[in-house]
């Protein structure tokens, strides 16, 4: 077994492999970007090494440097976590080359199953289940346009190279296709340095099941059941499940069998994961093989009881495994989902600065940690309060995964730990994350990889956000001001006619998310009851009754109690808008702000102005914050609707900003290569 490993990587799979490390008594190095020098993995680790600036081209992408930090240190073996160089061939020979372990497979089987072309042919061989497609490297978008037309729309256009959503499109028609293909090339070269494109048969209603193998240097191979990963926003993966509710224990098994196959085939001695597209048939096809670890490995994990990371370390060092096909267990549900750094309500964009609050849920469960027996949460991160979100990498600030003892009690966990997530000062999605799992078709199982873009064509907005009853919202804002009142009026020193007087009757006046294009909503509250020392109130919302009952502080955020005898979480912040009247309450993905006053004061309310807002159709705005890779018009040039105006580059992702109609460019604001903040004018027009 090895002494030391370094974990080329950063964030929360950094974090995650250094604690199964640190369990087996190995030493642990990191490796950092100068953006990353106050990140959770680098104060985790035994050592940690500066391996240069913050883009990944110049740190976690640069193999001599990782290397060379191999050596420094005396580290036997290096881990690479997912991403960056976890599936880089060349990285791979070159770290076993130098003497070192490369805790994965072997280079020759990245190779076979890195090159998504070459994989396809070779799953054929190995009898595995195949999507019809064009096979070969496309070198031009009027070439992609002609195999797209052959094969039949709609197709889906790959970068042979790549992963996690990147270089990859569906396309309905020859326009779609002919863009496409150059986005992808585009993505892959910069993400991958490889912008070779291939395409195949886009499968009408599909789900994304995998399938996690493990295998070792005997020649022994097994699988560790699927993961439902269908539910998908623009083919990056937001909720993961495991089992999956949809497929049948026969299909399981014979998936299961041929991801075996395909490992068998490659000589596969690690963990790695074969991704299938299953039709409504339950027909399946093999879509890739990913030569690393998994994101959503936590959820194998749970219903399994195994350490992924450390069987991978274990297989990296020549030990058999521990275990055959038969001793693969299959206990209860779980789930995971990925806490995202972006504005779900600005079509997703990203979220990056410093994290103001960061408070995860309590936690029962732990990485590395002993087996899930009666259920519990758990959360993967690599940040912590203060933190900052950089705008050079992904987006994720965390995985929160849960086990319960069947579906329904996984999503049931979810949601109370969703609610108890408290995340301030960059945007998150987990108000997306909560509407997800109250949604009938999920919760009944019926969906598939089309689930979002069905239910959610036009984005994500707060109306999508339905509470099951928005009256208690309205109560816990009663009860926090009235809890307030309450404590003001105990303050001693008050003089006698003038002390703080608390109200039975009170108006919580709600504010609509646009201010400019609706109006408030007045809730008449009557306080019946309100005991200090139990922490209980009776209230009546317009003929509802809610009795709630919380011992929490008011300067807390999070809010526990009890709502007619049934347990709740919620996220309270008062003085939200800079007003003692102010309270802000978010349950269940729901969030109302809201002024909670007396009847004379909202009558007041209603009486005030509204401030029109500025004019701002006349300037390109930048909707997050990035880089402004490309600045595509000039002063003067007449611009017609849908034409590029600039491309800005945010955690690895390029977004097209176009001209939303005619018009003339009056003066370009911002140059190229400059770092934006939201809302940052980019050019006016005339």
């Amino acid at each position: 077994m090895f002494n030391k490993i370094l974990i080329a990587n950063r964030g929360e799979i950094a974090c995650r492999v250094i604690k199964t490390a640190r369990k087996m008594g190995i030493a642990t190095v990191a490796v950092y970007s100068e953006a990353d020098a106050d990140a959770q993995h680098v104060a985790l680790a035994d050592e940690a090494v500066l391996i240069g600036p913050a883009p990944s081209r110049e740190s976690y992408l640069n193999a001599d440097k990782i290397i060379a930090a191999c050596k420094s240190t005396g580290a036997q073996a290096v881990h690479p976590g997912y991403g960056f160089l976890s599936e880089n061939e060349d990285f791979a020979r070159r770290v076993e080359e130098e003497g070192i372990v490369f805790i994965g497979p072997k280079h020759g089987s990245i190779a076979a199953m890195g090159d998504k072309i070459a994989s396809k042919k070779l799953a054929t061989e190995a009898g595995v289940n195949t999507i019809p497609g064009f096979n070969e490297a496309i070198l031009t978008p009027e070439q992609a346009v002609q195999v797209a037309r052959d094969i039949g729309y709609p197709v889906m256009i790959k970068a042979s190279a790549g992963g996690g959503g990147k270089g990859l499109r569906v396309a309905q028609d020859d326009r779609e296709a002919f863009e496409g293909f150059t986005s992808c090339r585009n993505e892959a070269r910069n993400s991958f340095g490889d912008d070779r494109v291939f395409i195949e048969k886009f499968v009408v209603e599909p789900r994304h099941i995998e399938i996690q193998v493990l295998g070792d240097a005997h020649g022994h191979v097994i699988y560790l059941n699927e993961r439902e990963c269908s539910i998908q926003r623009r083919h990056q993966k937001v909720i993961e499940e495991a089992p999956s509710p949809f497929i049948s224990d026969a299909t399981r098994k014979a998936m299961g069998e041929q991801a075996v196959q395909l490992a068998r085939a490659v000589n596969y001695q690690s963990a790695g994961t074969v991704e299938f597209v299953v039709g409504k048939d339950q027909g399946f096809y093999f879509l890739e093989m990913n030569t690393r670890l998994q994101v959503e490995h936590p959820v194998t994990e749970c219903i399994t009881g195994l350490d992924l990371v450390e069987l991978m370390i274990r297989a990296a060092a020549g030990e058999p495994l521990p275990l055959t096909q038969a001793d693969v267990k299959r206990n209860g549900w779980a789930m995971e989902c990925r806490i995202n750094a972006e504005d779900p309500f600005r079509n997703f964009l990203p979220s990056t600065g410093r994290l103001v609050r960061y408070v995860p849920p309590p936690t029962t469960l732990e990485a590395a940690g002993p087996p899930s027996t009666g259920g519990g949460v758990r959360v993967d991160t690599g940040v912590a309060e203060g933190g900052e979100i950089p705008m050079y990498y992904d987006s994720m600030i965390a995985k929160l995964i849960v086990h319960g003892s069947d579906r329904a009690d996984a999503i049931r966990r979810m949601r109370a730990a969703l609610n108890g997530f408290v995340i301030r000062g960059v945007g998150s999605n987990i108000p997306f994350q909560a509407a997800l799992l109250a949604h009938p078709k999920f919760v009944s199982g019926d969906f598939n990889t089309g689930f979002i873009a069905e239910h959610f064509p036009r984005g994500f907005s707060a109306g999508h956000v339905v509470h099951d009853d928005p009256l208690f919202l309205v109560a816990l804002a009663a009860f926090v001001r009235r809890k307030a009142r309450e404590r003001a009026a105990g303050i001693s020193g008050q003089l006698r006619g003038h002390g703080v007087q608390t109200w039975p009757d009170l108006v919580v006046v709600v504010l609509p998310a646009d201010r400019q294009a609706a109006e408030p909503v007045h809730h008449t509250v009557h306080v019946a009851s309100f005991d200090t020392d139990t922490g209980t109130a009776h209230i009546q919302v317009e003929g509802h009754r809610y009795t709630i009952q919380s011992h929490s502080r008011l300067g807390e955020i999070l809010m526990v109690g009890v709502c007619n005898g049934q347990p709740f979480t919620a996220q309270i912040e008062r003085n939200a808008a800079r007003s003692p009247m102010a309270v802000r309450v978010v349950h269940n993905g729901a969030q109302i702000d809201s002024l909670v006053l007396s009847p004379r004061a909202a009558e007041l309310v209603k009486l005030m102005p509204r401030k029109a807002p500025p004019d701002l159709s006349k300037f390109l705005l930048s909707p997050m914050p990035g880089l402004l890779a490309d600045i595509s018009v000039q002063p003067g040039q007449k611009v017609v609707a849908g034409e590029r105006l600039a491309v800005i580059e945010a955690m690895k992702m390029e977004n097209i900003l176009t001209a939303v109609q005619d018009g003339t460019v009056g003066e370009v604001l911002a140059r190229k290569g400059e770092s934006l903040a939201v809302d940052q004018p980019i050019l006016s027009f005339t």
